[in-house]
């Protein structure tokens, strides 16, 4: 049976007491898998973020303990240190606790406040973050990023026939991948600390100029942000389903059996190419546990299925060259109005420039994590496929039921974990019915005491009344609500309406350009949602408490993304 503790979940220590799900459930929004965690957490991206963190400069490795807390995991659920992201705000110049948490965490009365400790003040960090700005602010491009980029692909284009490996080749090349997660985490690290730089800048030139609503403005329309080329592509698919009646009606006859009816068609090759691209990519992708676009190709279409419904006019090129166009408007004014002081001027442009190349370096690093880690996937799915088909286990999902450690005593002896296996897969799947606590403080509650989601009961918001946020992409729009929880059905969604969810990951990206507006439970400036949402041109809202609650499905609602906003218009139909 489950205890108050599930079997890879860690506990807080005096150091880094405190965790919130802010920022985190758009990374690993479902319980992650032992194997998951021990494989590619535990022994890559955590010790890629130590060191991440310790390369920017605001610690020493070994401030942390062993393992590092760089990451909490309560219930199987991940949670992100507030700790490490506020000593950033401690440690650097000008800076503080309350920013970090503004740009990176949910404004909620939830959060602990910021309590310093006599080992958070250092000069030494102090002078080389200051190093590190100085970077940031001035250089054309992220390197590291664009060499793990190239390395992620050709570790993709070299990928053996798994098929023909040994059980032991298998796990060999697995591990053989591990080094590379540690890298590519640790400049995931550099990338996102360093997006928080240029936004900041602009944000308090824009405030100075009594134009807050431009900060957001600013870092609008950026380009090059790898995220959305998920969405931009899987747009082109749904061009060629909608101008082609044949396609059409292969797609209005249901997705079951589309594979076969699309069989032969230049859409069927196009999708191959789009699926070899981004068949890493998928819900919960950063644990290999989860299914992927690769191995199941029915997540993909059945965003197109809803993508191919809306027109031409959502073309998110068009969007971006909009949203360029008016950012760079905006930063003309801003450059004019600053023209007496050459000083400012200066740092203004600095901040547009790196506002764009960390933005982009963010979302490039995350999409270089998940295509290493996707190799890992395919290396256990073939293992666990193989060792169902023998009998040993009792399905091939149940090899993510194993921890790291125990991965050589399976090879050797996979009868011997049976029992085991199916236990843990029965209680991880448990793991899903409840609610994970928004903040964990000192102490993980038991298990036991968390509610379970089909408890959560509020009444839902009236007719006028106005859901306050988070500002995270501007503009306004008016449409119908619509409640979507999990992005492996998104038939609800209709072109324009406003789509209410708990948080998003890249799978997600494709349903930005269906919906009119994106309104969130969790998230800040620096999240997923906001960052796709101002890419692609449409308005979001994050943070606001509940709002797959307090806002009725079906219910008409403007949301205003540069106020931070979500009115009820009218009540459902």
């Amino acid at each position: 049976m489950l205890g108050d503790r599930w079997i890879i979940d860690r506990v807080p220590t005096e150091r880094f007491p405190d965790y919130t799900r802010a920022n985190a459930g758009e990374v690993l929004a479902d319980p992650v898998t032992p194997l998951g965690w021990t494989f590619c957490w535990e022994s890559g991206v955590v010790l890629g973020c130590r060191e991440g963190f310790a390369a920017f400069g605001v610690y020493d490795a070994d401030e942390y303990g062993d393992p590092p807390e760089c990451f909490g995991l309560f219930g199987g659920y991940f949670y992100n240190s507030l700790t490490q992201g506020r000593l950033l705000g401690v440690r650097m110049p000008g800076a503080s606790p309350e920013q970090i948490d503004k740009a990176y965490f949910d404004e909620r009365p939830d959060v602990p406040p910021y309590v310093p400790e006599p080992w958070h003040e250092s000069e030494r960090h102090a002078q080389k973050l200051t190093e590190t700005a100085g970077y940031v602010l001035s250089t054309d491009k992220h390197q590291p990023v664009l060499d793990q980029q190239a390395t992620a692909k050709r570790i993709r284009d070299e990928r053996p026939d798994l098929g023909a490996a040994s059980n032991e080749e298998l796990v060999a090349r697995a591990r053989s991948l591990q080094p590379q997660m540690v890298d590519n985490f640790k400049h995931h690290v550099t990338s996102s600390l360093g997006a928080s730089f240029g936004p900041g800048v602009l944000a308090a030139v824009a405030a100075d100029l009594g134009r807050p609503e431009d900060g957001l403005r600013l870092i609008t329309g950026i380009g090059d942000v790898d995220s959305a080329d998920i969405a931009r592509e899987l747009w082109v698919l749904s061009r060629m389903i909608r101008a082609s009646d044949e396609l059409t009606a292969a797609f209005d006859a249901g997705l079951d059996g589309l594979g076969e009816r699309l069989a032969g068609t230049a859409l069927a090759d196009a999708f191959a190419v789009f699926v070899y691209n981004h068949g890493s990519r998928g819900p919960n992708e950063w644990d290999p546990g989860a299914e992927s676009f690769e191995t199941n190709p029915g997540l993909a279409c059945a965003q197109l299925d809803v993508l191919r419904r809306q027109s031409d006019e959502a073309d998110p090129v068009v969007a971006l060259e909009r949203k360029a166009a008016e950012r760079a408007g905006i930063a003309a004014e801003i450059e004019e109005l600053l023209a007496d002081d050459s000083e400012a001027v200066g740092s203004f442009r600095a901040a547009m420039k790196s506002s764009g190349v960390f933005l982009a370096a963010r979302e490039r690093s995350k999409c270089t994590n998940i295509r290493v880690i996707h190799e890992a996937r395919m290396c256990f799915n073939e293992l666990g496929r193989r060792m169902a088909g023998a009998g040993r286990i009792d399905s091939p999902g149940q090899i993510y039921m194993l921890l790291e450690a125990e991965m050589d005593d399976f090879l050797a002896d996979p009868g011997s974990f049976g029992s085991t296996l199916a236990e843990r897969e029965a209680e991880h799947r448990s793991l899903f019915d409840l609610e994970p606590p928004f903040i964990i403080t000192h102490e993980a509650p038991p298990i036991s005491e968390w509610p379970r989601r089909a408890e959560a009961v509020m009444a839902a918001a009236e007719a006028g009344s106005v859901l306050t946020g988070v500002a995270c992409s501007p503009g306004t729009a008016t449409g119908i609500a619509r409640v979507i929880l999990d992005s492996r059905d998104p038939s609800a969604l209709g072109p324009g309406e406003i789509m209410v969810t708990v948080q998003t990951d890249p799978s997600w990206t494709p349903l930005f350009l269906v919906a009119g507006a994106v309104v969130t439970n969790v998230g800040a400036p620096a999240s997923h949602a906001s960052i796709v949402s101002r890419e692609l041109g449409i308005p979001c809202v994050a943070s606001v408490p509940d709002a797959t609650l307090a806002i009725p499905d079906g219910a008409t609602v403007t949301v205003d993304g540069t106020a931070g906003t979500v009115t009820i218009d009218a009540a459902p139909a």
